[in-house]
């Protein structure tokens, strides 16, 4: 048989099956006991789809399976290596069985987090995801452990790169955990400067600024901006803005100023945690 024949073979024996779409589809409903009852079946029926041990491995992680979903990301990646998803997944799953493993075993599944995310990184250089876990393990894990300051910064950069607005949000993230404030500011403003109304730098500075004690004024007005403005799917809601007001009241020692704030915060979004939290601790 001729090598285009082989090929076109293959890429028949590899096309996705109806039963597959469907569990598909189960698993976007949310049907995640029908979804993993489907994709269980189809092992048998399709043992070199690689897509089916990476959907069960996702389900896995929905029910809070971390072990199941390692085995299962494993078993994806050993079907099809050059799938840079399925090594951002399983990398994944090594981070969070690491948070509960002891000091050696944390060490060991950190590497093995760190190994995986530089191969979806290596497979997909233009995947923001598989960017971004590699700055988040950078952020987080000491040196001996493959992280830093300086690893972090620099992957900030490869993210700006590929998305502006999420990768100076990321690199913002860095320098306050960094407590380096100077430069998260001078960030924020840059931002401002290009699009006075930016909700995310408007949001950012005001959090930096009851964050760090810093810039207050600054912060409060900017928050209050916020107020005015429709927030962008995916960032902070007018709740959260609330509260942040409160915050930077209670750093001006307001304290009248800053109960009305979280009560606001409330009377948008009664179950706000983070505003229920500060109005009990202010009495």
């Amino acid at each position: 048989m001729r090598p285009l024949a082989l090929f076109l073979l293959a890429a028949t024996t590899l096309s996705a099956s109806p039963a597959f779409d469907d569990a598909v589809g189960l698993y976007k409903q949310r049907k995640d006991a029908e979804a993993r009852t489907a994709f269980e079946a189809l092992l048998q029926t399709e043992p070199k789809n690689a897509e089916i041990p990476y959907y069960l491995g996702r389900l896995d992680l929905r029910a809070k399976d971390t072990d199941a979903a390692v085995a299962h990301f494993q078993a994806a990646v050993a079907l099809d290596g050059a799938k840079s998803a399925y090594h951002l997944e399983l990398g994944g799953a090594y981070g969070n069985q690491a948070q509960s493993a002891g000091l050696f075993g944390k060490a060991a599944l950190a590497s093995k987090a760190r190994t995986e995310f530089e191969k979806a990184v290596a497979l997909d250089p233009s995947s923001y995801d598989a960017q971004s876990a590699l700055f988040q393990y950078y952020m987080q894990a000491p040196g001996f452990m493959g992280g830093g300051f300086d690893k972090a910064l620099a992957q900030s950069e490869v993210l700006i790169k590929l998305d502006p607005l999420r990768g100076k949000n990321a690199k913002v993230a860095l320098l306050v955990r960094e407590r380096k404030f100077d430069e998260a500011f001078a960030i924020f403003d840059e931002m401002l400067r290009a699009n006075p109304d930016d909700y995310a730098a408007l949001y950012g500075l005001g959090r930096t600024a009851a964050d760090s004690g810093q810039r207050l004024d600054a912060g409060l007005t900017n928050l209050q901006k916020c107020l005015t403005l429709t927030p962008p799917a995916g960032l902070p809601p007018h709740a959260a803005a609330h509260w942040r007001i409160g915050n930077i009241h209670e750093k001006k020692g307001d304290k009248a100023a800053a109960r009305a704030a979280y009560q606001a915060s409330l009377a948008l979004d009664p179950k706000f945690q983070p505003a229920i939290d500060s109005l009990k601790k202010l009495g």
